[in-house]
């Protein structure tokens, strides 16, 4: 099947307005970017927070990646004069989305209530790690300390040693891709109604459902408080189920079915393993995890990860090489479709960007802008989405609102 065609974007002709900042609201809007929709990144006179990372060495990545294909202008809102600005940009606008603490865009008078009155088709986007409501509404809300309340933190890590974070930055990327997920559905309904819509997505509840097997675990044990289990599956309901030595690496395995198990014992030369009724089915490969896995592993600490990996995948074994982050990057299946390439970078050089994960036929892979420079597309925004004379921006500049 092909992306390629002639057919334009699905948000071609929509305008956001985009206040979010470091991960959660930017991913959001980047998807909107990346399906058609003119993004305009609102940023505060020094830039949205993620910018000031660029003076930690390699720290500016993150901020590439996720304003590709956007437009910045800078406006202070603190400033009477620019929340008026603000206002009118929202009179023409389809969504506003941000990402601040519960209560300050309200505080700043630029909240749903004021903004849904100027332009009652509005859709008004808001991600928290909290939500708007709720006892915990006003803690601050990072990555970190949502993966610590949300159970996360509780289920990471190996059961004789304490509770680890996720690796990547789980909870604030969930959060962007409900958001994105609310936000395009109170688009269609708009559609249909003609009538805006406030939503909103809390990181907390956007992971909530990542730790299911965790919970069954939980439940079945009649409550009480499930180990961590290291590699091995969340709930111990899956053998083998886990990361494995290779001779220069490890290598992920996993057996859903019986059928995935006879394949491995095949591949591993001991077929008699299916048959044998220590191991035969699943439940009985629960019962006995320890042993299966040191069999497996026996297996694959003398072979090398991808060998091991290639003679797994002929045989339709659920298996992965794992792979370090230099590996990733040069990941030829994600190159070739297009997911990555390597980007020059007016700010940052020669780089790695990605393209959306959304694909839509018809149309082809939409190429990849660099992220703008703060403020870079304010004069011509100005001039021509609000139709500012050359005198009035000059007044503005002068008094630092744009």
């Amino acid at each position: 099947m092909s992306t390629s065609g002639d057919r334009g974007y699905p948000l071609s002709g929509v305008t956001v307005l985009d206040l979010g900042q470091i991960y959660n609201g930017s991913y959001a809007t980047f998807l909107m970017a990346m399906a058609g929709a003119d993004v305009i990144k609102v940023e505060p006179p020094r830039g949205e927070y993620l910018r000031a990372r660029s003076a930690v060495a390699g720290a500016a990545m993150p901020f590439a990646m996720l304003n590709s294909n956007k437009k910045s202008v800078i406006l202070d809102l603190k400033q009477e004069e620019g929340k008026t600005l603000f206002k009118r940009m929202v009179a023409k606008a389809d969504i506003v989305l941000e990402n601040f603490a519960p209560g300050i865009m309200d505080r700043l008078g630029v909240g749903w209530d004021v903004l849904s009155a100027i332009n009652p088709r509005l859709i008004y986007a808001s991600g928290s790690g909290f939500g708007l409501s709720g006892p915990y509404r006003d803690y601050p809300a990072m990555d970190l300390t949502v993966q610590a309340m949300a159970g996360l933190m509780s289920v990471t890590g190996y059961p004789d040693q304490p509770p680890v974070k996720c690796g990547p930055a789980l909870c604030d990327y969930a959060g962007g891709t409900h958001l994105y997920a609310a936000t395009m559905t109170a688009l269609y309904e708009r559609e249909r109604t003609g009538r805006g819509r406030l939503v909103e997505v809390s990181m907390q509840e956007s992971v909530y459902m990542t730790i299911s097997s965790n919970l069954a675990l939980w439940y079945a044990s009649g409550g009480s408080i499930p180990m961590r289990t290291g590699n091995r599956h969340g709930g111990l309901a899956t053998a083998p189920y886990n990361v494995y030595p290779s001779t220069d690496g490890y290598v992920a395995i996993i057996c859903v079915n019986d059928r995935h198990w006879r394949s491995l014992t095949e591949v591993m030369g001991r077929p008699e393993l299916a048959e044998d009724a220590r191991y035969a089915t699943l439940k009985n490969r629960v019962e006995r995890m320890d042993e299966v896995d040191e069999i497996v592993a026996t297996w694959t600490r003398v072979r090398p990860k991808e060998e091991a990996f290639q003679a797994l995948i002929a045989n339709r074994v659920p298996a992965a090489p794992v792979r370090d982050i230099a590996e990733v990057v040069a990941d030829p299946h994600l190159h070739e479709r297009g997911m990555i390439r390597w980007v020059d970078h007016p700010e940052f050089g020669r780089i790695v960007l990605p393209n959306s994960p959304l694909r839509f036929h018809g149309s082809p892979m939409m190429a990849l802008e660099p992220s703008p420079k703060l403020g870079e597309d304010g004069d011509a925004f100005y001039r021509d989405f609000l139709e500012l004379s050359e005198e009035e921006m000059t007044a503005l500049k002068e008094k630092q609102v744009i």
